[in-house]
């Protein structure tokens, strides 16, 4: 037994001797290196990472993005540039009207009623002839007959808000103005009148307003402003404006006052 247990206790203090323990340390610092040396490589692996590799990146220039068509259209497009001292208008409310489908509606009639005005007249303009016709009424005085005689029948006159004489004659007749004076009216279309001529006169010191009317389109001799003499040729009878036979509607009007036509020309008329 103690034989055994000799080379036992032997070995354990060769073991415990300052050589042997001196040895151990050593290569235990010896083993520690590699591992020292891997931690500072990765510390200063981890500096490179966190400071170099960003400074290199802020430094790379990004790499310009696709331009598209509207940043293109941007670029291009004009700009206004305002002076500060610049003012807007002044807005006034008062000139802003609101429209109503009734008016739109009326103003549409108006235009296509115009429009068939202005084709008839056209037409009519393209194959009328004033050749066969006498220019000047007969008789004389200042004061005409506005239908040649025996080429009309009376009909109604004034009353019941029918402000004229109406001469039934047949279209095409010859209208002549019943005295001289200024044209202060001429058109195609004059509300109810149709075309129209209207003359202002001097008759006996008297301001005197004749009005004709129903003419036939595009048969008007005489425009606006001209001045006519006493039995002028000024149109022809038709049936045109509120009208539903041909006639002529005819007015007179002295010192603003509305005077029955068959008596007066009757009074007055050579």
């Amino acid at each position: 037994m103690a034989a055994d247990i000799e080379p036992t206790a032997k070995k354990t203090s060769e073991d415990r001797s300052p050589a042997r323990r001196t040895g151990a340390r050593a290569g235990g610092r010896k083993a520690l290196k590699p591992l020292r040396s891997i931690a500072i490589f990765g510390a200063v692996g981890a500096l490179v990472a966190g400071i170099a590799l960003p400074a290199f990146a802020t430094s790379k220039p990004t790499e310009a993005a696709p331009t598209t068509l509207q940043q293109l259209a941007a670029v291009d497009a004009q700009s206004l540039v305002v002076a500060s001292q610049a003012t807007a208008a002044p807005l006034s409310r008062g000139t802003f009207t609101a429209t109503t489908p009734e008016e739109i509606e009326k103003k549409k009639a108006e235009e296509a009623a115009a429009a068939r005005a202005a084709a008839a007249a056209s037409t009519a303009s393209a194959r009328f002839n004033t050749s066969g016709y006498a220019l000047v009424s007969p008789g004389s005085g200042e004061v005409r007959y506005p239908l040649p005689g025996g080429s009309y029948t009376q009909g109604r006159t004034i009353g019941g808000g029918h402000n004229g004489a109406d001469m039934l004659a047949p279209a095409m007749t010859p209208i002549y103005a019943t005295a001289a004076g200024v044209v202060r009216a001429s058109a195609e279309s004059i509300g109810g009148y149709g075309v129209c001529v209207m003359i202002d006169s001097v008759v006996g010191g008297q301001q005197v307003q004749s009005t004709y009317g129903h003419m036939t389109y595009g048969t008007r001799q005489v425009a606006a402003g001209q001045t006519v003499a006493a039995g002028q040729l000024i149109g022809f009878v038709g049936s045109t404006g509120r009208s539903t036979a041909n006639h002529l509607h005819f007015e007179v009007w002295i010192n603003g006052g509305m005077v029955e036509p068959y008596s007066w020309l009757a009074a007055n008329a050579g």
